[in-house]
């Protein structure tokens, strides 16, 4: 269950004399219908913030998904790896601006230009940063982290297609498999009217070992999931045998809605 090959490794690229390492603590994952649609991706540390940055550009990433905060319960998750201010910040050759930033109450959305000093070239970025996920454990409730999913499968159905989505967390495992399964499977779910949780976390973890690492994030998934079907007011043994829907646990699903009414 914990298997992970060379294959899936993302690599940088190097220069001619081999100075520069390709490594990069990131692996491409599994989308719906693509098998590199997202980079699972270690949060920056104060080290490797500029090859991050160089990551971004050689894979032409458009939208990055942020779910930690760089400081949680007086601990450090991840680098602050953009601008402090609208003060534009060097990472290695790309120059980083703040074009936009707008908080909400469960996440902060912001526009980063990006531009190479080499090439003069220079491109936008999209960040998603999910502000409400608490240091232990998974969010109080389903809907944020669902509303959220849904600004993120719009951006990249409207602007990311052609190049993989960039997930991270601090680990780059947890919350990070938690939120790709999530959209992942919510696209299952209106395709196909049925979804295979154990199945896509799985062949996640064939990619990247320890992907949605608790049980309490699988359990949150599932719960997403259950959330995510309408109508949202349906007969409890309906809702979990109807013969249009499959669940991986549906027991499980039973004791965990229980608990929670």
């Amino acid at each position: 269950f914990l298997v992970s090959d060379d294959w899936c490794r993302v690599r940088l690229t190097t220069d001619v004399d081999g100075d520069i390492s390709d490594y990069i603590n990131a692996s491409y994952m599994p989308g719906y219908s693509s098998n590199r649609q997202y980079i699972a991706s270690q949060g920056p540390l104060p080290s490797t913030v500029s090859d991050f940055w160089r990551m971004i550009w050689e894979q032409r990433v458009k939208g990055v998904v942020m779910v930690t905060n760089c400081v949680e319960s007086g601990r450090t998750k991840c680098e602050q790896y953009w601008p402090l201010d609208y003060t534009p910040c060097l990472y290695g050759d790309l120059l980083v601006t703040i074009k936009s930033e707008r908080p909400e109450t469960n996440w902060t959305l912001r526009e980063f230009g990006v531009k190479n000093r080499q090439t003069s070239e220079e491109r936008k970025v999209k960040h998603f940063h999910f502000t409400a996920w608490p240091d232990h454990g998974v969010p109080e409730g389903t809907e944020a982290l669902i509303q959220f999913r849904g600004l993120v499968r719009q951006h990249m159905e409207s602007e990311g297609a052609g190049a993989p989505t960039v997930v991270h967390c601090s680990a780059g495992v947890g919350r990070t498999g938690t939120i790709i399964a999530l959209d992942v499977l919510l696209q299952q779910l209106e395709r196909e009217r049925a979804v295979g949780i154990a199945g896509f976390v799985h062949k996640m973890r064939l990619s990247r070992p320890l992907m949605v690492q608790t049980e309490s994030q699988y359990v949150f998934l599932h719960q997403c999931i259950m959330n995510s079907l309408k109508p949202q007011q349906t007969i409890e043994e309906n809702l979990y045998e109807n013969s249009d829907m499959i669940y991986a646990n549906a027991t499980a699903l039973r004791e965990f809605h229980s608990q929670n009414n």
